[in-house]
């Protein structure tokens, strides 16, 4: 047999960007490497504000532009843009098209075919939870689907679908960059376990615990029961209102005293997606050949006004790999 009449497969590089709110803009940092390092991007998947990042890559081709942009705004100026969705306030808490304007300014108002890479976007179908794979049609709106967080933003109807975060059902589309062609893939993973904090630890002493049978089940019920009802007979309107009265100076008292670390309802809401999500990204990341985990997980999700730092963790992350990916490339 003679040599060589298998021929080698072409190689193709997918890039694979997950979401993570604040902590994705580390993907910035990872790109300026990527390109500085020469390794050339064939495709190109993302969730959330991997979909963001990639989206603008795809189009621009570079990242400097839209790092000088991430570093120049004034968040707190950005917040006027948030427009609170107060009339359907249970579909979401923010309608989302100030966001789709703000998306137009930053990656343009172009369709999929236009890109100068092959992009694909990730959402979910918030009926079914089905995973949606955009790779046509308005790019603005595929991003503005990826990038709405459940219960924070009104889900997009995109077609006969209504779809939120991508990230909820594939926080790092390393398989759907795959699909599209990819025989090499690369991940940027920014979604960490938490670190415990020992503090915070509840030491629990084992106790032992006694079956209890039906009939003092039974009792119980009826002595509650009958606690309750003495209760309600005692209560009057005039003592209602007083002790509303009271409840109200306590609660006005107690805000006083808030600590102002506590987390806000978006921190809450986003940092419980971000850990359901963590289990899923661990999976998925599986998937790609070279992952990028930058160390971002001492931020919190809504941490924008440390951009350059998340920025910064994703460059120094992608720069410990660079020579792995280079030397895995060579080697195909």
């Amino acid at each position: 047999m003679k040599m060589g009449i298998f021929k080698k497969k072409e190689l193709k590089i997918g890039l694979a960007l997950g979401s993570g709110a604040a902590r994705g803009l580390a993907h910035i940092g990872v790109l300026k490497v990527l390109i500085e390092g020469g390794i050339p991007i064939d495709y190109i998947s993302g969730s959330s504000m991997g979909a963001l990042v990639g989206a603008y890559f795809a189009s621009k081709g570079e990242v400097t532009t839209l790092e000088e942009m991430v570093l120049g705004i004034d968040w707190r100026k950005l917040a006027r843009l948030i427009d609170p969705n107060l009339i359907f306030m249970l579909r979401g808490l923010i309608h989302g098209q100030k966001i789709k304007e703000l998306l137009q300014v930053i990656i343009g108002d172009v369709e999929f075919k236009d890109l100068k890479i092959p992009l694909a976007i990730v959402a979910t179908d918030t009926n079914t939870g089905e995973e949606v794979i955009i790779k046509e049609g308005s790019v603005i709106e595929a991003v503005r689907a990826s990038i709405s967080m459940p219960a924070i933003f009104m889900p997009v109807k995109y077609g006969r679908r209504f779809l939120i975060d991508g990230g909820v059902v594939n926080p790092v589309p390393a398989g759907v960059v795959r699909n599209m062609g990819a025989t090499f893939v690369i991940a940027c993973n920014v979604i960490r376990k938490l670190k415990r904090n020992k503090s915070m630890q509840v030491h629990r002493r084992k106790e032992s615990f006694k079956p209890i049978s039906k009939s003092q089940v039974k009792k119980d019920v009826i002595s509650l029961n009958g606690r309750l009802n003495r209760i309600i007979q005692k209560i009057n309107f005039k003592d209602f209102w007083k002790a509303f009265a009271t409840f109200q100076a306590k609660v006005q008292n107690k805000v006083r005293r808030i600590d102002p670390n506590t987390p806000n309802i978006f921190e809450v809401l986003i940092q419980s997606v971000y850990l359901m999500e963590y289990e899923i990204a661990k999976l998925k990341a599986k998937e790609a050949d070279i992952v990028i985990t930058p160390n971002v997980s001492n931020l919190k999700v809504l941490d924008f006004y440390q951009r350059k730092e998340v920025i910064i963790k994703g460059f120094e992350a992608a720069k410990r790999v660079l020579p792995n990916i280079r030397k895995s490339v060579k080697s195909l």
